[in-house]
């Protein structure tokens, strides 16, 4: 029998203190997961989390899928109910997304500056990048069916998968057939900082290691260096150029 000392009286109060535990445990959620995925990187290393994570995903996300759906009463499942929304409506929503995650990213920096200051946030946000960088690679390598070791055709295809293909304005110049170098026209951060009159901030040690590791992902042959990213900056009229080769 329910115990009725537990139970939320059917108001609007209760509704509202409903709907912000289930916001809440959405949050518990991501961070349990990425907790795991932290821990086995760090106890197995990057290669072999990134490989689990991928099992552990296929396995999970079905599961949270179906409860989810049966616990809303939907007909059909989670994507057709987002296919149903439309072209335009879901890349409003994965833009929405995509600038959420780049803005976690930003609150995460702040905080742990302020806390420990830059020294040790850009210790934290390089780690992370390099990890975040690693992964994306093989989620997209496995979302477009790109073969292994597939150079620097498989590495354009993967650029245009990521999430940060939807926020950045950027651009693919080929140098050679053994090599092509990205530039980044618009980043939204640089942006951002330029309209509050700050300097640009000083990303090449953490673009350097999410740009390696995203291109040893794709294909571990693949060299990268950079071209231009603060302070560094040789190219001015974009806000960073990675080279990329197969030499």
């Amino acid at each position: 029998m329910k115990d009725e000392r537990f139970s939320l009286p059917a108001t609007d109060d209760a509704a509202a203190s409903l709907a912000q535990r289930v916001v809440e445990a959405a949050r518990q959620i991501a961070v349990h997961y990425g907790l795991w995925l932290a821990e086995t990187a760090h106890q197995l290393g990057p290669e072999r989390a990134v490989a689990l994570e991928s099992q552990v995903g296929d396995a999970y996300i079905p599961l949270l899928t179906r409860r989810i759906e049966r616990a809303l009463g939907l007909s059909g499942d989670i994507n057709a109910a987002l296919e149903a929304l439309g072209e335009e409506k879901l890349g409003k929503l994965l833009d929405a997304l995509a600038v959420s995650w780049l803005a976690a990213d930003g609150v995460w920096f702040r905080k742990v500056e302020d806390a420990r200051g830059m020294h040790d946030a850009k210790r934290v946000n390089d780690t992370c990048w390099s990890r975040l960088g690693y992964y994306e690679a093989l989620r997209a390598k496995a979302a477009l069916a790109l073969p292994e070791r597939g150079g620097l055709p498989a590495l354009k295809a993967a650029f245009g998968a990521r999430l940060v293909s939807r926020i950045n304005q950027w651009e693919i110049a080929d140098e050679t057939p053994d090599s092509f170098v990205l530039r980044m026209v618009r980043c939204r951060v640089q942006s951002s900082r330029e309209r509050q009159g700050l300097p640009p901030y000083p990303c090449i040690s953490g673009g350097s290691v999410e740009y390696t590791a995203f291109a040893a992902g794709i294909d571990p042959a693949i060299v990268t260096t950079c071209v231009s990213c603060p302070p560094e900056i040789t190219l001015p009229a974009c806000a960073c150029a990675w080279h990329f080769s197969t030499k």
